[in-house]
């Protein structure tokens, strides 16, 4: 019967030696830079790259064919005075006001339902129900509202003919079409801020609620003095990711209705793919894409530095 053999003090010293030869100490300093390596290439050229030429190319005229000439500030100047621009960048501000709401709204009373009112095996259910809209694409879920919301023979309309409910021209309206992309769009991705809530609530500990209870508070007033404040800093993720999504939003109106009727539905992230590849105004269109970021991050500078009166950490 073989008996594993324990390493001497002279083998210990070898191995002491090696990882203390050059070479050794070398190959250890090199090694996680040859594991990080293809994540570095990869995000250098895919995500880098393309932001520093989105920007250098807003300063510049090029449609493809001819050679890029540069022009300053003109591609800004052009977008600030373009009408259709401002009413994208309104109609996009607009949108992410009521839909970051609704989903914000919607996630956290759907949480804390499941959270208290239901038994743990139903609770997974729900969480995997709610979050499975998010991983279909947006695409196809669109082209599939389109045809549900259809005037003429859409699902929507004939279940509302049942109660008396004339036609109602969903995609043909102003309003209609507006309300069309805001609920298709809340439908798909409310369920990532439902999983954070679901995890914000979590880690809230039962011994607050006991004590908020030994006090009196009951129903309403034990979320709005317990539940709320404790669940800020989740709120706080929740909704500076939820108005960076909703503030990139294309899928939606672009399929559902194409930006219309009129203006009413088109978004900033419309107005830079119609200025790229249709037009072939690539200046302009990085341009708005260099505006949109900017708003993006003064838009959660603003929250984080708001976040220091609303949240509180336990």
């Amino acid at each position: 019967m073989s008996t594993a053999t324990r390493p001497t003090s002279a083998t210990r010293r070898g191995g002491a030696a090696a990882n203390n030869h050059p070479n050794g100490r070398q190959r250890q300093r090199w090694l996680p830079w040859a594991f990080l390596a293809p994540t570095i290439v990869g995000m250098g050229l895919f995500t880098l790259v393309p932001i520093v030429a989105s920007v250098v190319l807003a300063f510049f005229r090029w449609d493809i064919i001819s050679p890029p000439s540069f022009v300053g500030f003109d591609n800004f100047a052009q977008v600030a005075q373009d009408p259709t621009v401002r009413v994208s960048f309104l109609n996009t501000i607009g949108f992410v006001v009521v839909a970051v709401a609704l989903q914000l709204g919607l996630a956290l009373a759907l949480a804390i339902m499941v959270q208290e009112k239901l038994p743990s095996w139903l609770r997974v259910f729900f969480r995997s129900a709610f979050f499975f809209p998010l991983i279909l694409s947006a695409a196809s879920v669109s082209i599939f509202m389109r045809y549900l919301f259809n005037e003429q023979f859409g699902v929507v309309n004939w279940l509302l003919s049942f109660i008396g409910i004339p036609a109602v021209p969903w995609l043909t309206t102003p309003t209609g079409s507006a309300a069309v992309v805001i609920l298709v769009y809340v439908w798909q991705n409310f369920g990532f801020s439902f999983l954070l809530f679901i995890g914000g609530l979590a880690s809230i500990p039962t011994e607050t609620y006991e004590a908020a209870s030994l006090d009196g508070a009951t129903g309403w007033r034990k979320h709005v003095h317990v539940t709320l404040p404790l669940l800020s800093p989740t709120t706080l993720v929740a909704s500076v990711m939820a108005i960076i999504n909703a503030l990139q939003v294309f899928d939606q109106p672009y399929v559902l209705t194409g930006g219309g009727p009129g203006d009413s539905t088109r978004t900033a992230v419309m107005v830079i793919f119609e200025s790229a590849f249709q037009r072939l105004e690539f200046g302009q269109a990085s341009a708005i894409g260099v505006i949109l970021t900017l708003i993006i991050m003064a838009i959660t500078a603003l929250q984080f530095r708001l976040s220091k009166r609303f949240v509180f950490y336990q």
